[in-house]
């Protein structure tokens, strides 16, 4: 601003420095036409005959847009493994198992017998392998499979304290 300036002069200084600071701020902040919210301005007029960020998108680029914006894709892994676990493993395996706890990439599995429970400790690192290939790497590091649980005889209304059944034959 000029010294001893007053009146018009001073209001005409003030105002073209104003937009001296409003231009530089616009060309060094450039807006996207994305249509996310923010600040950003919004496209005018048709979209035209090529894709458009305007134009309607599938529900599933949507949601893994919005999964990946969150952070959320170890959950979403994780997810899968419980949700999809017979395309995970194969029909056959799922049919004979099923996932029971996964925490700090360690999967419980448990299986419908003891055969199966041993032929599935068996095949656990292609089922590894399988799991990987399907949710990711680093999901699930580690297997734990057991059979079915048993029933526990040490509580219950019927419980005798003592040393329970042993050989009466003497």
């Amino acid at each position: 601003m000029p010294d001893g300036a007053s009146g018009p002069q001073l209001a005409r200084a003030v105002l073209d420095a104003a937009k001296a600071r409003r231009e530089a701020a616009g060309r060094t902040r450039r807006r996207t036409a994305t249509g996310t919210g923010g600040g950003e301005r919004r496209l005018r007029g048709y979209s035209g005959p090529g894709p458009d960020p305007r134009d309607p998108q599938p529900l599933g680029a949507v949601l893994n847009r919005l999964v990946k914006a969150r952070g959320w894709q170890q959950p979403a892994a994780e997810a899968t493994v419980f949700g999809a676990w017979e395309r995970v493993v194969g029909p056959e395996v799922a049919q004979h198992s099923r996932p029971v706890k996964l925490e700090n990439g360690e999967l419980t599995v448990e299986a419908r017998s003891t055969a199966w429970a041993t032929q599935l400790r068996l095949l656990a690192g292609s089922l590894l392998k399988q799991i990987a290939r399907e949710v990711g790497h680093n999901v699930v590091r580690k297997l734990h499979i057991h059979g079915p649980a048993a029933p526990s005889w040490s509580r219950g209304p019927r419980r005798v304290r003592g040393r329970g059944p042993r050989d009466t034959y003497g």
